[in-house]
């Protein structure tokens, strides 16, 4: 399993398929902000990272312009990854409550984490067809992970998901968006969460409180 994921990040990280994010992410990453002017950005598409034996696997939408496409790690190097690995800390699932580069050593236990899409989009929107680009890259880690949970990060990750399982011959239709909502398909766990954004985060629609309380609902489900 582990030798598998290897192979599928090294192939995500050197794809080129979608013109548009492979222009947009070598932009970012060669003109900068002034804040990071002098580190040397990863300016590619973003692998998962995590437990190559998770049992829970998060789907979140895409890299940040100048977090992960910056850091070369899921959910690193922003607020939203701030967000989520405190969230993580707190329940169990990782050895420490902050995710700034990739060599801050970070481990995650039982979760690993993903994308919609692996390259960084211009306004935090990928179009459909990019969407549905890196569709193949989720189904092959659903493949290798199997796991009795998953949890999206939003409802353009939510409909990935729902997307890939329907290949599966998995109906997931009946999965409402809605923070916290839940869905048992196919020997499977589906549960929505919003996406721990700035939007989100700093209006007050997700708290820490809600976002803990969808992963300790995963390990209450493990658990059993």
């Amino acid at each position: 399993m582990t030798n598998a994921l290897t192979e599928l990040n090294a192939k995500i990280a050197t794809c080129r398929a979608c013109t548009r994010l492979v222009l947009w992410r070598e932009q970012v990453a060669r003109d900068k902000v002034r804040r990071y002017r002098d580190q040397q950005y990863w300016g590619r598409p973003v692998p998962g990272f995590g437990d190559p034996q998770a049992q829970v696997m998060v789907v979140g939408l895409a890299p940040a312009a100048h977090g992960a496409n910056r850091t070369g790690r899921m959910f690193t190097g922003d607020s939203s990854g701030d967000w989520l690995i405190e969230a993580l800390w707190e329940t169990g699932f990782a050895n420490q409550p902050s995710s700034t580069d990739a060599d801050d050593g970070l481990r995650l236990d039982n979760l690993y984490l993903t994308a919609a899409v692996h390259c960084a989009p211009p306004d935090n929107r990928p179009r459909p067809d990019e969407t549905r680009a890196c569709a193949p890259y989720l189904e092959q880690e659903f493949a290798i992970l199997r796991p009795p949970v998953i949890i999206a990060l939003g409802k353009v990750a939510q409909d990935a998901i729902k997307r890939m399982l329907k290949k599966q011959g998995l109906d997931a239709s009946s999965w409402t968006f809605a923070h916290g909502s839940r869905c048992d398909v196919g020997g499977h766990t589906l549960i929505a969460s919003y996406h721990p954004s700035r939007q989100n985060t700093q209006t007050g629609k997700l708290t820490q409180d809600m976002l803990k309380m969808v992963f300790q609902t995963a390990q209450d489900i493990l658990a059993r």
